[in-house]
């Protein structure tokens, strides 16, 4: 019955790539979807800016237009589309009170992300109620993952790059090499598996949640492990937020270098505004251009990743006998990281601007809102002894040790390069 479909079926990293640039295009030259406001601090607010009847409207709009391309989505890789159409109202709704609940001031104040609710809605709920196995086979985790990373590459723009002083890159480049190499091998040394290993050490030394959701899309890795290695970062990041700022007021660091201390190690964008404003405008905008530039290497490392990866675990008869050829490693190269690198150049190079500034908001809303969704999917497909029971503590071990190494290791490099 179904064979005739499947001729229509398109790999679902293309499909990821279509599609974003299809969201990027709509953007460009069609329409700019709105960004609703979720941002509140008391009940009043609530009803009068998140419940208004015209920011209502913007969410049911928004919701239109995304269950349009995952719709698109789901007949081009052969999913079932009436199941995807019956699923996704389910997973919108509960990723938008997710988005209200992360939009309290007080809860940004402790830079909790929209991801982390959604996970954990997802997580309830999957866990106390038994959800049908076709609703669990209509959820788009991969799709929308890599929908939001294709994304993430329109604000990866070279030039503001190199706005941001040789210093910044250098500083990145140092950082992110050494920091990547010892949480690998502190993950080898300890033993943790290959998914995990690639996953921590890329959250550690580059951007926290974005380099561990680029690096399992690369592996293809197994999205518990990711919502683990999340779940390590976000909670870590807390911490490491309010106390480093303080640390460097009480021993005098020099604005320019607490800046550079804070970009460099501590792991979500958010966490290290906060941090950054904390001290000072100074240090806010070293710190920014330094987190600006370990992203800006997320491209680059993904890459390198998926070239690793493919390269030593493919288990094939042919590669058992011999390293994988040329076409070997294209057929397993994930096809999104090259949407994610044709969005920067399409950003940094063939656009104004002005034309960036433009749409940059709104992409940033529709890319922050996929990996939301992404998430409470996953919670609404993981079982919670899985994500508790990590057979072992070793992951968080090597997570915190490589973040301590992490921490001195950015402190020495940023009072040898700002340090005046």
């Amino acid at each position: 019955m179904s064979t005739p479909t499947k001729t229509f079926t398109i790999h679902e990293d293309w499909t990821v790539v279509i599609l974003g640039f299809i969201i990027i295009g709509i953007s460009l030259f069609i329409f700019l979807p709105e960004v609703p406001v979720f941002k509140w601090s008391t009940g009043s607010d609530l009803f009068h800016d998140v419940f208004d009847f015209g920011n209502l409207k913007i969410i049911g709009l928004q919701f239109l237009y995304l269950i349009s391309i995952g719709t698109l989505g789901a007949f081009l890789i052969g999913k079932s589309v009436k199941y995807f159409l019956l699923g996704f109202p389910v997973v919108y709704i509960l990723t938008v009170i997710a988005l209200i609940i992360a939009g309290n001031t007080a809860v940004k104040g402790l830079n909790l992300e929209a991801v982390i609710f959604s996970l954990a809605i997802g997580l309830a709920i999957g866990n106390f109620f038994q959800l049908p196995d076709w609703f669990r086979s209509a959820l788009s985790t991969e799709v929308f993952v890599k929908i939001g990373l294709v994304l993430l590459g329109t604000s990866v723009i070279f030039s503001d790059i190199l706005k941001a002083g040789s210093l910044g890159l250098i500083q990145a480049l140092v950082v992110v090499l050494s920091v990547w190499y010892f949480a690998f091998w502190l993950c080898k040394k300890l033993k943790v598996d290959d998914e995990l290993t690639m996953m921590i050490s890329s959250a550690v030394s580059i951007c926290g949640v974005s380099a561990a959701i680029a690096t399992s899309g690369a592996i293809k890795g197994d999205s518990k492990k990711l919502s683990y290695v999340i779940s390590i970062v976000l909670v870590t990041a807390i911490p490491m937020m309010i106390f480093m700022p303080i640390i460097a007021k009480y021993f005098n660091f020099p604005e320019e270098v607490t800046g550079a201390w804070l970009g460099g190690s501590i792991d979500t964008s958010g966490a290290v505004v906060a941090s950054g404003s904390l001290v000072g405008e100074t240090a806010l905008k070293i710190s920014t251009i330094v987190k600006f530039s370990q992203n800006v290497l997320l491209g680059i490392a993904a890459f390198a990743i998926s070239f690793y990866w493919t390269y030593t675990h493919n288990n094939s008869a042919e590669a058992v006998e011999s390293k994988p050829t040329l076409g070997v490693i294209w057929e397993r190269f994930p096809k999104f990281v090259i949407g994610f690198i044709a969005a920067s150049l399409l950003f940094s190079f063939l656009l104004t601007a002005e034309t960036r500034e433009g749409v940059k908001d709104s992409l940033k809303n529709l890319q922050g809102i996929w990996f939301a969704l992404a998430f409470t999917s996953i919670g609404l497909e993981t079982n919670f002894k899985d994500l508790l029971s990590n057979n072992s503590r070793k992951p968080l071990y090597a997570f915190l040790i490589a973040q301590l190494f992490n921490v001195i290791i950015t402190l020495i490099i940023a009072f040898l390069l700002f340090g005046k």
